[in-house]
C-alpha cells in the first residue's frame, strides 16, 4: 500500500491563507447580506409610512369636506317690519314694563307684556324656560318658537332647519293650542305641522322686526334657561 506524501509546509500556509479569505469572504458576504436586507426593511418601512400618511391626509380632507357640505347651515333671513301679511297670524297690545317675580301673561305662551329685567339668552333649549325671560327677548326682536314636548324627533328636526343663527329662541312648552306655536313682539302664530311654510314667512317677517320696544338690543350676555344646548 502506497502511503500519500507529506503536505509541504509552504503548501500548509497556502491553504491555511486560502481559508481564512474564503471565511473573511463570506463574512463579508454575509454582513453585505444582512445590510441590503435591512435596507429592503427601512424601504418598505418608509413606503408603509408615506402611503399612510397619504391615505390618513385623505380621509382627514375628505371628513373635513363631508363635515363642511352635510353640517347644516343656519337659515337667512332680512330684519322684519316690512309689514307682510301672514295668514293666521294674531296681533296683540301688551305693554312693555320691567317687573321683579311672576307674571299672568293674557296669552300662553305669552307674545309681549311685563317681564324680567334680564332678558334669555337666544338659544336652543330642551327644556321649559322662563317666560318673563323669553318676553324680555321678544322685547330685544327675537322670535320665540316653542313646540309640544310630545312633537317627534323628525319634526323637531325640521323646526331647527328653520332657525337663523341668533335672536330664536326654539323651547318646549305645556299645553299648546297648537303643536307649534311662533310668538315674537305682540305677534304670535299657531301651527299644526313643522312644515309649514308659514314658519319661515313668519321668521322673514318678524324676525329682528324694527317695531318691537327695544329693537338690536343684544340677546346673550343675560341668563341662561334649564337645557340649553346652543
Amino acid at each position: 500500500m502506497s502511503e500519500t506524501p507529506p503536505i509541504p509546509p509552504k503548501a500548509k500556509q497556502q491553504q491555511k491563507q486560502q481559508s481564512v479569505k474564503q471565511q473573511r469572504a463570506a463574512e463579508r458576504e454575509r454582513k453585505l447580506e444582512e445590510f441590503r436586507k435591512k435596507e429592503a426593511r427601512r424601504r418598505r418601512n418608509r413606503l408603509v409610512g408615506i402611503w399612510s400618511a397619504v391615505v390618513g391626509g385623505a380621509a382627514i380632507v375628505a371628513l373635513i369636506v363631508t363635515t363642511i357640505v352635510l353640517t347644516p347651515r343656519p337659515a337667512s333671513y332680512g330684519k322684519g317690519g316690512e309689514g307682510a301679511e301672514i295668514e293666521g297670524v294674531q296681533t296683540f297690545s301688551n305693554a312693555s314694563e320691567h317687573v321683579e317675580g311672576a307674571v299672568d301673561y293674557e296669552q300662553a305662551p305669552p307674545a309681549g307684556g311685563p317681564h324680567n329685567p334680564a332678558w334669555l339668552n337666544c338659544g336652543v333649549y330642551t327644556e321649559p324656560v322662563p317666560n318673563e325671560n323669553a318676553v324680555h327677548s321678544l322685547e330685544h326682536g327675537a322670535v320665540w318658537i316653542t313646540y309640544d314636548p310630545s312633537l317627534s324627533d323628525t319634526d323637531l328636526e325640521t323646526l331647527r332647519g328653520f332657525l337663523p343663527s341668533t335672536y330664536v329662541i326654539l323651547s318646549p312648552y305645556e299645553d299648546l293650542p297648537s303643536p307649534i306655536v311662533l310668538s315674537g313682539w305682540n305677534v304670535q302664530l299657531e301651527v299644526d305641522e313643522a312644515d309649514d311654510p308659514r314658519i319661515p314667512e313668519f321668521l322673514e317677517e318678524y324676525w329682528q322686526n324694527q317695531n318691537v320696544p327695544e329693537p338690536g338690543a343684544l340677546c346673550t350676555g343675560a341668563v341662561d334657561g334649564p337645557g340649553k344646548v346652543s
